[in-house]
Formats: C-alpha cells, structure tokens, sequence
C-alpha cells in the first residue's frame, strides 16, 4: 500500500508520467533540475511537474501495462512497486542486494521512498537497509520522500538518523524541495526536527525565498511561525 502525501498535492501527482519523466530531483544536471521557480519544468497547463517522477519502463511497467511476471524486475523495480513478498524473497537469496545501488546510486530503500512505499520502506529498514545511503547526484531518500510529500516516511528516516541538511548537487535539502512542492506536513515535519531554515540553493533560493517565488502561501505561513518561535523569548 502507498503512503498518501500532503492533502496540498493535486490529484494525479503519483500517476507514473511518460518515458522522458525525471526520476529524481537531480536525475540529470540539466537547468531543469534546478531548485529555483524559473528553472522547474512545466507541463502542457504551465504547472510545475515534481521531479521525482519515475518513468514506467523503470518502475517495472509499460505504460499501464504490468508485467507478465514480477521476476524479470530487479529488486530496485519491486522496491518501487511495493512487492515485499518479492524482495524478500530475493534477498533471502543474496543478502548483498540490500544495499545495492543502481546505475544513478539509488538503493531499494530510495526507490521505495521516491515511490511513497511506507511498507517497504519500514521492511528494508527493519532488514538493516542504510538510509544515510548518498546516490551519484548527492539523492537521499529523505530528499527524495520529502519531495513526493510522504510525510510518514520522512519521519519513519528520521527516526534512523538521517542527515535533515543533507543536500544534493544544486544544494537542494529536504526542507527546499518539501518546499518546492507545496508539501506542507512534509515541511512541518522537518522543520519539527531542526531543519535549516537558512541554507540556500546553488541557485539563492533560501525556502521562504522560494515559498513567495512559488506563490506557497500557507507553506510561507508555517515557515513564517516558525521563525517566530525560534526567537520567541523564554517564559
């Protein structure tokens, strides 16, 4: 079962997008990828497409079409699918694939975080699964989680120790693409356990420069009383 996002993400937000979709916030070093406003994609209506979006070919599928048989997926596509039984059962067989990363450095666990697979999620944790694990473009699964709006496991890592600052290439963190995406218990969740608030984007956008850039305005709301309770002097 897919852990559901923030209420603030539009309907079909998770629908798997065509073959040319991004997989990750930094799936390419392209100015599209790039934490700012000006530089995120937009689809046909001018909306801003989020950029963890896996295509189906690498999920596993061929456009709504599931696979004849779930064993011809690597245990990377059944991370993503939310095949616990399966994984298990390959990892029972080589204990090795836990941790193994793919061609961009991306773990099962990571695949399962960008796809909001909370059962897999606490499955690979509870098999030992590392979720300080850093893929090639710098993606963290609590990056990747973060900007999917999964809130429930953004706290699920959390709780394992995760870096909250952790950044990815272009300086994108958690919190910035939380932000970006308009995911506003995702942004409450981080913020909860000392997110920074100051740390910036390659680009300059800081997430409360980039909530009023976006037009965010309940997330500039949360950041805003957040600030306030920063400063707030003792009683």
């Amino acid at each position: 079962m897919e852990a559901r996002g923030d209420e603030e993400v539009a309907d079909g937000q998770h629908v798997v997008q065509s073959s040319n979709a991004k997989v990750c916030p930094s799936d390419s070093r392209d100015e599209g990828s790039d934490v700012s406003p000006e530089n995120m994609d937009v689809d046909e209506e001018g909306l801003f497409i989020h950029p963890t979006t896996l295509t189906n070919k690498q999920r596993g599928n061929e456009v709504t079409v599931r696979p004849a048989t779930l064993d011809a997926l690597s245990i990377h596509q059944l991370a993503a699918q939310g095949e616990v039984s399966q994984v298990a059962a390959h990892l029972t067989k080589d204990g090795s694939l836990l941790s193994k990363q793919d061609e961009r450095g991306f773990t099962p666990l990571m695949w399962a975080a960008a796809f909001g697979e909370k059962a897999m999620v606490d499955f690979l944790l509870e098999k030992g699964a590392d979720p300080k694990t850093i893929a090639r473009e710098r993606e963290s699964a609590l990056t990747l989680a973060s900007s999917g709006g999964y809130v429930d496991i953004v706290e699920s890592l959390l709780r394992h120790g995760v870096d909250i600052d952790a950044f990815d290439w272009n300086g994108g963190t958690p919190l910035l693409y939380a932000v970006r995406g308009n995911h506003i218990n995702c942004v409450e969740a981080l913020l909860a356990k000392g997110a920074d608030m100051t740390i910036e984007s390659d680009s300059g956008y800081s997430p409360m420069a980039l909530a009023v850039a976006l037009g965010h305005k309940k997330i500039q709301k949360v950041l805003e009383d957040h600030i306030l309770k920063l400063y707030k002097p003792p009683t």
